[in-house]
């Protein structure tokens, strides 16, 4: 069954079953996602899907049908991220610091965790952004939706990233420490 039926099964009847198949079939992305935004952290992971998913269900009247129920949802994990950092006065430290990103193309166990490791080397933004792009696999039209950033600097953001990256992975391949 898809999204859209789920969600007409919801609002229309409030069926139960619906919204836990919808959960079942995003919960991952989101907590993956929610990891990566909190560095790590599993546990604030877990509680802001939750919250997320207790918002998706209270706010599903206000999904508009032409857009995507995954960027939709990812719109709200990353503004509860948010929400979260500025409760916690950790705003400006989340843009400080950075958090992880496993490219989907790195094969190699020791390659992903040197890019999980690297990915908290970028800014805020750029990470951010690049989660969204690679592990999401969204567009940059939807990062742009999600993250209220203009497309050009969506582009930006990712193109910055990956050439940091880059940098970072010739650098560690040749043993030179800048």
């Amino acid at each position: 069954m898809n999204d859209q039926t789920l969600i007409m099964r919801i609002l229309v009847n409030d069926d139960q079953h619906a919204f836990t198949t919808l959960v079942r079939s995003y919960q991952q992305p989101i907590r993956q996602f929610l990891c990566r935004l909190t560095q790590g952290n599993r546990t604030l992971a877990d509680d802001l899907a939750q919250h997320v998913f207790i918002a998706a269900y209270d706010k599903l009247a206000t999904f508009r049908a032409e857009a995507n129920f995954s960027t939709w949802l990812h719109s709200i994990a990353y503004r509860a991220f948010l929400n979260e950092m500025r409760k916690a006065h950790y705003q400006q430290e989340a843009e400080l610091t950075d958090q992880t990103l496993s490219q989907p193309t790195y094969t190699n166990a020791e390659n992903e965790i040197l890019v999980e490791q690297l990915m908290t080397k970028l800014s805020f933004s750029e990470r951010t952004c690049m989660t969204l792009a690679f592990s999401a696999g969204m567009s940059h039209q939807e990062i742009a939706t999600i993250t209220d950033f203009p497309l050009g600097t969506v582009k930006s953001h990712i193109n910055r990233g990956k050439q940091k990256l880059t940098g970072w992975l010739n650098e560690s391949q040749t043993g030179s420490t800048k």
